[in-house]
């Protein structure tokens, strides 16, 4: 009995030890690949460039659909688009009427995509339109997610209108997706920064991370998904603290996955937070595409087993049915086109000598830049042509790098490639590309917008400046609000002109950054002084009334302007092609890293001398707190002693 007792005893133990392993032969760990893209920006075809004599192509949906169909055969796979798909090319100048890039997003099989700050470029009303365009094609499209817009408080018109046609698309707070076995919840969102680089939205949107709090709660009331992913279009920068995205997974720890848009930031590995949020980035124009697998743990968290960042390159064959269905909507474009005289999309308008420095560069580098002197010389171009023999001479043309899309390298440039560069907004008229807009600024806001150029750049980087017709020297060791001097005119010779504080000159720019201007005083709180002038000299409230048209009307484009200077260069082999001018920095703002105190503290303007009177004021006030703190001491030992 007792072998018979031990024998069964041994029988069920060893029944035991197997059982799990059957259980979970049976019930296998959940695992799901999730595809990305973020911050596309119309780049629907590949770009190709050279590169030590060999010609190499980046980017294209055609490439990207390839890697799509690739993974999807084999993988359990969701793919979503983190915003920012549209603005960038010419294929963004029929945003409103074609939806070109959604109705692609839908043809390549993404399953959800969210709203960045560019597709509200053209308005509320021009999103609106796009939404109803694709609609209208009767083409699959992608599902639509965004949780922070505050229509409630967003009164215009065209708010409504668009609050309407999202509720026709089906756009949702989040919505619930079964991929085989996983139940996945997806919800988006515009974060801070993304708001305000909206200015056109004419919406108002929920902080970011407390609506996300509120949307996470409901899916997991709602729903109880495997995983929760949040398409956000708020980024993450160097420093964790002011990272939008690494906040939002901090504050709200339930959200597994966070694809993020915005910044434009490549991760090569995830950012993955305490609580095991995995934060993905892919860069930007589709040059690299996001993959990361995920396998559900035990305690129904997740882990990523891979992540990869494919590059979208010329080892990547097309796919050809993307490619024919990119092919008829280039001839939406080219009817665009045709209005300003070109021919087709790919049309050579003139030829580089040299490759310029990427955006990148431009913005992390404060000093002066022969794309910058490029672009803003055409500016004063465009008003010449524009007005004809009503031509008012424009002393100083100010571009701000941030308006800056794109920099031309060596070789052919076609009319894609102009349109690249400025390829943002819209005026009054509905049209693509900002107009061209001019303001009357005295001498002493001429040196304001130096100063903005020198003090401003370093904490907000899209401000950094470039001119025509202005040269100053910067100093980043002076203080702050005083960096630029010896601020002078350049003459048609290249003479420098003292500034005559009290005049007015005249000034050219696009809309967008006439206003930005405008907008300085009210920034710094009266600190720099800016505002906005007509030739009289009266302020200019309506900025509408400073759009720059031609004798038939028209608004002049800034993007026009730059295809119309490079269309003016001398021949080479029949192309114009860029004059040697224009092959490195002329010095129209020189800097000055000097530590001299004779030049840190050299022309100091009322703002300085206000700074300096407060640190000295400090000073003292802190050399007699530690001499009255000495003599304290002092005395209790004296009493000490005395005793």
């Amino acid at each position: 009995m007792k072998k018979f007792t031990s024998l069964f005893l041994s029988l069920i133990i060893v029944l035991l030890l197997f059982v799990p392993t059957a259980v979970a032969a049976d019930n296998p760990a959940k695992e799901l690949t999730v595809l990305f893209s973020h911050d596309m920006h119309s780049y629907v075809d590949s770009k190709a460039y050279e590169l030590n004599g060999e010609t190499h192509e980046v980017g294209g949906f055609a490439k990207i659909k390839t890697i799509i169909d690739e993974v999807s055969a084999k993988e359990n796979t969701l793919l979503v688009d983190g915003g920012d798909f549209s603005m960038g090319t010419l294929y963004q100048t029929v945003f409103a009427e074609q939806a070109i890039e959604l109705r692609m997003l839908g043809f390549m099989g993404y399953d959800v995509v969210t709203l960045g700050n560019h597709e509200f470029d053209y308005s509320s009303g021009g999103l609106a339109e796009m939404l109803k365009s694709a609609m209208k094609s009767g083409d699959r499209l992608p599902k639509m997610v965004i949780s922070n817009i505050d229509f409630a408080n967003s009164v215009s018109a065209n708010a409504k209108l668009l609050q309407a046609t999202m509720e026709d698309f089906g756009v949702a707070e989040y919505l619930i997706l079964q991929k085989d076995d996983v139940k996945i919840a997806v919800f988006g969102g515009l974060g801070a920064d993304a708001d305000s680089c909206a200015p056109n939205s004419e919406l108002v949107f929920k902080n970011m991370v407390e609506q996300a709090k509120i949307t996470v709660a409901k899916i997991q009331a709602e729903a109880k998904p495997d995983i929760i992913i949040c398409l956000s279009h708020s980024g993450t920068w160097d420093d964790p603290k002011n990272s939008e995205d690494e906040i939002l997974a901090k504050e709200v720890p339930e959200i597994d996955l966070i694809v993020s848009g915005h910044t434009h930031s490549l991760l090569e590995q995830p950012i993955v937070t305490s609580n095991n949020t995995y934060i993905v980035s892919c860069g930007e124009y589709g040059e690299h595409f996001g993959r990361i697998d995920l396998i559900q743990n035990d305690d129904g968290s997740w882990s990523s087993s891979d992540y990869q960042l494919i590059p979208i390159d010329e080892n990547i064959k097309a796919d050809p049915e993307t490619l024919e269905k990119i092919g008829e909507y280039r001839e939406y474009v080219n009817d665009f086109l045709a209005d300003y005289g070109f021919e087709d999309f790919d049309q050579i308008v003139a030829y580089s000598p040299y490759t310029y420095t990427g955006l990148r560069e431009m913005n992390e580098n404060q000093v002066d830049q022969a794309m910058g002197n490029l672009i803003s010389d055409a500016l004063i171009h465009g008003v010449k042509e524009a007005e004809g023999a009503n031509y008012i001479p424009v002393d100083v043309a100010i571009v701000p790098v941030g308006i800056i899309r794109a920099a031309f390298k060596e070789g052919p440039i076609t009319i894609s490639d102009i349109y690249e560069v400025m390829s943002l907004g819209t005026g009054p008229d509905g049209i693509p590309g900002y107009p061209l807009a001019n303001v009357y600024l005295t001498g002493k806001e001429l040196k304001t917008a130096a100063e903005i150029d020198a003090s401003i750049t370093p904490i907000f980087e899209s401000a950094q400046l470039y001119s025509a017709g202005l040269s100053y020297t910067f100093n980043p060791n002076r203080i702050i609000l005083n960096r630029a001097t010896d601020v002078k005119l350049i003459g048609e010779q290249g003479e420098l002109i003292e500034i005559d504080d009290a005049k007015l000159y005249r000034v050219v720019a696009d809309l967008y950054s006439a206003q930005m201007l405008g907008a300085v005083t009210d920034m710094s709180k009266g600190i720099l002084s800016l505002e906005l002038k007509d030739a009289a000299g009266n302020v200019v409230e309506d900025l509408n009334q400073l759009i720059i048209h031609d004798e038939a009307g028209n608004e002049a484009k800034e993007w026009y302007a730059l295809a119309s200077y490079l269309q003016s260069f001398d021949q080479v082999d029949g192309v114009p092609t860029i004059p040697a001018e224009y092959s490195a920095a002329q010095n129209r703002k020189v800097l000055d890293d000097s530590k001299n105190p004779v030049r840190i503290f050299r022309q100091l303007n009322l703002t300085s001398i206000i700074i300096l009177l407060v640190i000295i004021l400090l000073l003292v006030l802190l050399v007699l707190l530690i001499r009255f703190i000495v003599k304290r001491i002092k005395r209790r030992k004296q009493r000490r002693k005395t005793a």
